[in-house]
């Protein structure tokens, strides 16, 4: 039987030297929304898989945070999008507590953005309109699946899609249960990795003239 202790060893001595790029005050944008909205489509353009993939944090009534991906669907100066199912852990953690922090990490940039703030629910017109663009398929999975709910087997998502998929043919409505989330920024971090670990750090806070703080933190 192996040592499960052993194996782990060349973990610590895995290393990475950053050396992409730099995050410079005087280059960087005032915005945090501009600065974003600029690495996004650099990710894009550079063909990172997922560019769109963000960890979700939340935090429940027993105060353990708890975290998952979820995909970005908009985002404007209000705030940043997704959507998924109300009733699930995610759901309810936020309908407990509103405040959540987002990840960014495009591993292939050396580049991460971490963003905090407080979540509300999009218009049910937001919600309606970005359903009625999935595929079908994804529309009748938003019936099927009972998120984070304990299921006897994967033959009950089977069962349930054909079930929905047999009541609202072509046409599904959106699930009461279904809709979008806003989270609305109030920080923001942008990381760029550097050389020697003596990364690039900066921060960006609201201000009560609803601006922006910008500012370096240490790596």
């Amino acid at each position: 039987m192996s040592d499960p202790t052993a194996s782990p060893s060349s973990i610590a001595d895995l290393r990475k030297s950053y050396e992409r790029a730099e995050l410079d005050e005087k280059a960087s944008q005032a915005d945090p929304f501009v600065q974003f909205d600029q690495w996004l489509k650099e990710a894009i353009a550079a063909s990172v898989p997922e560019p769109n993939a963000m960890t979700l944090a939340t935090v429940g009534h027993n105060l353990r945070p708890s975290t998952r991906v979820v995909l970005i669907k908009g985002f404007d100066g209000r705030g940043i999008v997704w959507y998924t199912n109300y009733d699930s852990r995610k759901g309810q953690e936020l309908a407990g507590n509103p405040y959540a922090a987002l990840q960014f990490h495009w591993v292939e940039l050396e580049r991460t953005v971490r963003i905090e703030g407080v979540v509300e629910k999009v218009s049910a017109e937001e919600s309606d309109a970005y359903f009625h663009s999935r595929p079908l398929d994804s529309r009748i999975g938003a019936w099927a699946s009972p998120q984070s709910e304990v299921i006897s087997g994967r033959g009950v998502l089977v069962a349930n899609a054909a079930k929905y998929g047999a009541k609202f043919l072509l046409q599904p409505p959106r699930p009461p249960h279904w809709g979008g989330y806003r989270l609305k920024p109030d920080n923001w971090q942008f990381w760029q990795g550097r050389k020697s670990r003596l990364h690039d750090r900066l921060r960006y806070t609201t201000q009560d003239d609803g601006g922006w703080l910008r500012e370096r933190l240490a790596p």
